[in-house]
């Protein structure tokens, strides 16, 4: 097909590729201009279109200079500069591996331009660019192309010269477009065209036309006799079948605006349906989901990547909040909404909850819900529901997100005020595993409230810095636990923070745990005590008052005080069992 000239630079690339080497873009480009069979270049002018061209299948990309222009909103007559140009092409490039072959009109000016943006190509990893031989600022070739002046040829030529003299990638590609049959020159001034730039050293030649048959680029290609790769975009010619294209020797067909033309035509259509109708529930069945153009935006990567770096620097970290119940005592006021979206303050209990993770920079928050879970609001965090909260406690809504978690995590009970030192003295533990015990409530052992912590050692609040430890903490789901004539030493308030090794630990636990006959009746007491008896040393950070679990009506009414901070400094909550959120 190709001219023996070609021979050498085919044979290079093809043994690099025999030989396990990973080709460069450039030199991918160049083994398609150079192939034996017909390759296609598809259209692409941003990067999420260049990823979608490479997930279809193509081989390389071609950067239209229409297609560019026209998503930047300016006609294609060079009104977008050249270095935004380059700017579009280096996010294409970020976005897909393919080699991209540019669209660049006429080289944005005379040999200078052009020797200054091959040298910017080359920096961004673009494998080619295909410059036209009419005048700057050029026309697209289809408006009134008869009309258009075209560049003197020998101009042209050193135009071509100056580029390849330029390059420092020997695979780099300059691909002469002879426009003299759009201009109404004739074959005979196209062919001669042509070879003037192949000898100046184009490494292909694109011949347009804009007829609806194909007749005058397959008699170019006839008398062009293999000479140089041939290049094709059959745009007005598009009903004419591929085979023949394969039979006339072309070496590459470019489709050259369809993604940018069929997107406008979507555009179009569902911009004109939400205007007409106020309404998405027409198109939202019809268009792609966010969550796909999520994954083509590579977030999935970011996440992994945000585990990775900001967990080893002690930024990242994730909450997750157990919020399935209705609320034991609160059945007149959550009819209607879990106890969790009961409004506080002028605002539900569970945003509370969420505003004060967020204060100290916890934004990754996971809710497991369950009654009237489709009253939960969910800005700001991802819905989890346990399908069996009826059935279940604690721990089994605990199931339903504890094995997504990848990153240092406070468990919380759902129900919670708290001042905000507590949270962030919490999370500024360096143990492995971390919980909050209120020891105003200390020298208590009735064995008919949960939630009571025995630990290692008394508050001594003249003490900062003495290490404390949780012993075991009284469960309703226990009762052997429970069961101890020693006085308690304060009552745990309902939150776990786990860092590092400990989420480990506590997967493992909770898969154990799982096994168990009466693994659905368990509470987040019973998890405390297992890891405990797995070896967990569980740090106690004290703290006297200064919370509040909302666990019925009385604590309820009481709880917008607390919001307001008009509740006295030092009071404690009441003493009855917090019976979590499940």
């Amino acid at each position: 097909m190709n001219a023996p000239i070609n021979a050498s630079a085919a044979a290079a690339i093809d043994s690099a590729a025999g030989r396990g080497i990973t080709l460069s873009r450039s030199a991918k480009l160049r083994q398609m201009l150079l192939s034996d069979q017909l390759e296609f270049l598809m259209e692409a002018h941003s990067g999420l279109s260049a990823r979608i061209v490479r997930e279809a299948g193509f081989s390389g990309i071609w950067a239209s200079g229409l297609s560019i222009s026209a998503q930047l909103g300016v006609r294609d007559n060079n009104e977008a500069s050249w270095t935004q140009v380059v700017d579009v092409l280096e996010f294409m490039a970020d976005a897909s591996d393919l080699p991209i072959l540019l669209d660049g009109d006429t080289g944005y000016g005379n040999f200078n331009n052009m020797r200054r943006l091959v040298r910017k190509l080359e920096q961004r990893g673009i494998a080619g660019v295909c410059i036209e031989d009419k005048q700057f600022p050029k026309t697209n070739s289809f408006l009134n192309g008869e009309r258009q002046p075209l560049a003197e040829m020998d101009e042209f030529a050193g135009k071509i010269k100056a580029g390849k003299d330029t390059q420092t990638d020997s695979n780099f590609s300059i691909v002469a477009r002879v426009e003299a049959l759009i201009a109404g020159w004739g074959m005979d001034e196209a062919l001669r065209r042509a070879e003037a730039y192949r000898q100046a050293g184009a490494d292909a030649i694109l011949i347009h036309s804009k007829l609806s048959r194909p007749d005058e680029i397959l008699q170019f290609a006839r008398e062009w006799a293999g000479r140089g790769p041939l290049v094709i975009v059959p745009t007005k010619y598009y009903s004419t079948p591929t085979d023949v294209f394969r039979q006339a020797g072309i070496s590459t067909v470019i489709w050259a605006n369809h993604l940018v033309r069929s997107s406008t035509s979507a555009m179009q259509s569902v911009a004109k349906e939400i205007y007409e109708n106020q309404t998405l529930v027409n198109v939202e069945d019809r268009i792609v989901s966010v969550n796909e153009i999520f994954r083509l935006q590579d977030a999935d990567e970011y996440t992994a990547a945000e585990s990775l770096y900001l967990s080893a620097a002690g930024t990242s970290r994730a909450a997750l909040v157990l919020a399935a119940s209705r609320g034991k005592g609160l059945e007149a006021i959550t009819a209607d909404r879990p106890k969790v979206m009961l409004p506080i303050a002028g605002k539900p209990l569970l945003r509370w909850l969420i505003d004060g993770f967020k204060k100290e920079s916890i934004n990754d928050i996971t809710v497991v819900g369950g009654y009237r879970a489709d009253a939960i609001e969910t800005a700001g965090i991802k819905l989890v529901v346990n399908q069996r909260h009826a059935e279940t406690g604690e721990l089994a809504s605990l199931a339903c997100a504890v094995d997504a978690l990848q990153t240092d995590t406070v468990i919380s009970y759902g129900d919670l005020l708290f001042r905000s030192y507590v949270l962030r003295d919490l999370v500024e533990s360096t143990a492995d595993f971390s919980v909050v015990v209120d020891s105003s409530l200390s020298g208590s052992h009735n064995q008919t409230v949960r939630d009571f912590a025995y630990c290692s050692g008394d508050d001594d609040r003249g003490l900062f810095g003495q290490q404390v430890l949780l012993q075991r903490i009284s469960s309703g789901a226990d009762a052997a636990a429970a069961v101890s004539s020693d006085p308690a030493q304060g009552r745990w308030i309902g939150m776990l923070n786990v860092r590092g090794p400990g989420l480990a630990q506590l997967k493992a636990v909770m898969t154990r745990l799982r096994s168990r006959p009466d693994f659905d009746t368990l509470d987040m007491p019973a998890l405390l005590n297992a890891l405990i008896a797995d070896g967990a040393a569980i740090e106690v950070q004290y703290v006297h008052g200064h919370w509040r679990g909302v666990n019925d009506l009385d604590d309820f009414r009481r709880a917008g005080d607390f919001a307001h901070a008009q509740t006295p400094v030092g009071s404690v909550p009441d003493a009855t069992a917090n019976e979590g959120a499940q």
